[in-house]
């Protein structure tokens, strides 16, 4: 085991706000060492979290006084099935990797192999932590990152592994996928994979209210993945009225891939961030200009979900604006039909309470019918607002209060949001949001008795539970599959 000796201050790298002191830092690189981890945990009383490339902002990877596992350097290729698209990789690898393996590996005379759906944002994700999160991407019919997962391998909070699957342990399966490290250890993903396909991307700017029936025209075109990027400045008429819209279609293998040069450089990203903190209409106008200009454009459907993520890159911004600050993300759910007026209703929010929106994304997501806490429990349009916010508690708290208010515009209108986000939700809107939670929290308590594996996340949901005397006292496996 590699572990330092002293107390070291963790921190999430995009907002920054989620600073914790932990007791103590193992990097375990087998199963054998997770296995020892957490016996020394139990040995020295200590609660344990489990973190990956630490882009996570909502405290579910950090533990105040826990025993912080660091699981990147279990990050190997175990297994690849090349003739049924099934690769099994250790917890820790992150999407590049992945992706470059499968590029460079022979595959015989089968066709190549892809991921079939990543995040979007950032690539330096951990594959055991988006399967925590049950993450979802770009794509016009999918479902989140379950429908992807064929299996995985699990330590429990006593150190012993299991083999989960939805025959297998299908209650492990089921919670931990969207169970946010409370379950065990993610030591390996199976995952799902596509076959490696060449795609034309087609972009245009349109305005919202074309959006529903132009998703529904790419869907029925054959378009794979899919978003709208929407305007960010709530002083010009277009504020999250406009937005670029950019499909990519399935073509021909022959098809020549365009060659590097069309996408945005770091450093343009760069630019293009801080000009969404200072000149916003400039900064849409930029970015819209650029995505035209790849109209057309050709790309393996992997590489196409990739994208720039520029470390540290507040730090100039903060230089400029004379505060120090960071954006936080917040994750929207409606109904596709009411996609519209929520968004106009968001609009005039942001404009009464001068919300300072510095980027936004509408993508669509199919229901989720496996995971225990499922957060798409219907096929829904999502909205993804990156609000900036200084370090101070009123910022804070005004950011907090501003998520607090679209989730109920979006309750309002049967719609959710995602928990891996900031943890602003009010009680009420986390039992209206997500009616399985206390349930979750008790099948947590039932299969975790001594609380081995926490997280700052978990502890703020057990306190907000427990005050209410919300746990329930009976445990029925709503899935209608046996308990593991």
């Amino acid at each position: 085991m590699n572990h330092s000796n002293d107390f070291p201050l963790v921190n999430d790298v995009h907002s920054g706000l989620n600073a914790t002191r932990v007791a103590d830092i193992i990097a375990p690189r087998n199963v054998a060492g997770i296995s020892a981890a957490i016996a020394h945990a139990a040995e020295h009383n200590l609660p344990v979290a489990i973190c990956g490339a630490r882009h996570a902002m909502g405290g579910q990877q950090f533990g105040e006084a826990a025993l912080l596992l660091d699981m990147r350097h279990m990050n190997r290729v175990l297994d690849f099935d090349d003739v049924n698209g099934l690769i099994e990789v250790e917890g820790g690898m992150q999407w590049p990797a992945l992706i470059d393996y499968l590029h460079a590996a022979p595959q015989g005379k089968t066709h190549g192999w892809s991921i079939r759906q990543k995040q979007t944002g950032a690539d330096a994700l951990t594959l055991g932590g988006c399967l925590s999160a049950n993450v979802h991407g770009r794509g016009l019919r999918m479902a989140p990152f379950i429908a992807d997962v064929e299996a995985f391998k699990l330590v429990d909070a006593q150190g012993t592994l299991h083999h989960c699957s939805r025959q297998r342990h299908p209650l492990l399966f089921n919670l931990a996928i969207g169970g946010y490290g409370l379950f065990g250890v993610i030591a390996s993903v199976t995952l799902r994979l596509a076959p490696r396909r060449k795609m034309r991307r087609d972009v245009s700017v349109i305005g919202l209210d074309d959006l529903p029936a132009a998703f529904g025209q790419r869907i029925d075109a054959g378009y794979v993945y899919g978003d709208f990027q929407f305007a960010i400045d709530p002083a010009s008429s277009d504020f999250l009225q406009r937005g670029v819209f950019s499909c990519y279609l399935p073509v021909d293998d022959a098809t020549p891939l365009d060659a590097a040069g069309k996408d945005l450089s770091e450093q343009d990203w760069r630019a293009l961030l801080e000009l969404a903190h200072t000149h916003k209409t400039d900064a849409f106008a930029q970015y819209a200009a650029h995505y035209l200009s790849t109209d057309g454009q050709v790309a393996w459907s992997d590489r196409l979900q990739q994208s720039t993520y520029p470390d540290g890159y507040h730090r100039a911004i903060d230089r400029k604006l004379g505060h120090c600050g960071s954006e936080m993300i917040g994750e929207l759910y409606v109904p596709r039909e009411r996609l519209c007026d929520f968004m106009r209703e968001a609009a005039a929010d942001f404009r009464q309470h001068g919300v300072d929106l510095i980027y936004g994304t509408i993508r669509l997501i199919e229901a989720d019918r496996e995971s225990f806490l499922p957060w798409a429990r219907q096929d829904y349009a999502c909205v993804i607002f990156n609000l900036h916010t200084a370090h101070t508690a009123h910022a804070i708290e005004a950011t907090n209060e501003a998520f607090r208010r679209l989730i109920d515009l979006a309750m309002a209108r049967g719609g959710s949001y995602y928990l891996t986000y900031a943890a602003a939700a009010s009680l009420r809107q986390v039992q209206a949001c997500h009616p399985a939670f206390g349930e979750f929290l008790e099948w947590k308590r039932r299969l975790d008795p001594q609380q081995r594996f926490q997280s700052n996340w978990y502890r703020h949901y057990r306190d907000l539970f427990g005050a209410a005397g919300e746990t329930p006292q009976t445990l029925t496996y709503r899935q209608g599959r046996n308990r593991s």
